[in-house]
């Protein structure tokens, strides 16, 4: 990543999105939620969300918990911070299918993938790299500059977010 000790860090915490302007670390823990990465090629910034539930069904608050509500918001997000759209790409981490949850029966990992898989293709953004699914978690960290997401998986079955 090149100059680690100079860059701001931030750890995304489950359910929201993170973008500055700035270079930045991100990094974030996943089970079977879900993280997008969007990132524009030109201007070299880029941003994070993590998704924990596909849909929001209306009842409550509309939080970037939810994918539908995460990825608005992560496109707006970059948008405001200089992006362009025609110029950004993706990659999505995550959506381990996690045992000892009791969540695995409804596949929210599987769910929370083809989410992000569709609005992307929606909003038009290339998915230019993906490690998702299976049954180990996944910690990931991406540098906004140049676009670059280091992936470690777990040695054992993943649990939690």
């Amino acid at each position: 990543m090149g100059n680690e000790e100079l860059i701001n860090k931030h750890f995304l915490y489950p359910g929201t999105i993170f973008a500055e302007p700035h270079p930045y670390q991100i990094s974030t823990v996943l089970g079977s939620c879900v993280a997008v990465c969007l990132w524009d090629q030109l201007v070299r910034r880029g941003g994070m969300n993590h998704i924990m539930l596909p849909f929001w069904n209306g009842e409550g608050l509309a939080t970037p918990k939810y994918g539908n509500i995460a990825m608005e918001k992560l496109l707006a997000k970059v948008l405001s911070i200089g992006c362009r759209r025609e110029s950004l790409v993706a990659k999505i981490f995550g959506g381990a299918n996690v045992s000892g949850t009791g969540l695995e029966v409804f596949m929210i990992g599987d769910r929370n993938i083809t989410l992000a898989m569709e609005m992307l293709e929606e909003f038009r953004i290339p998915v230019i790299g993906k490690d998702v699914g299976g049954r180990v978690g996944r910690k990931i960290i991406m540098n906004s500059e140049t676009g670059v997401v280091l992936v470690g998986k777990g040695k054992r079955e993943a649990s939690g977010g």
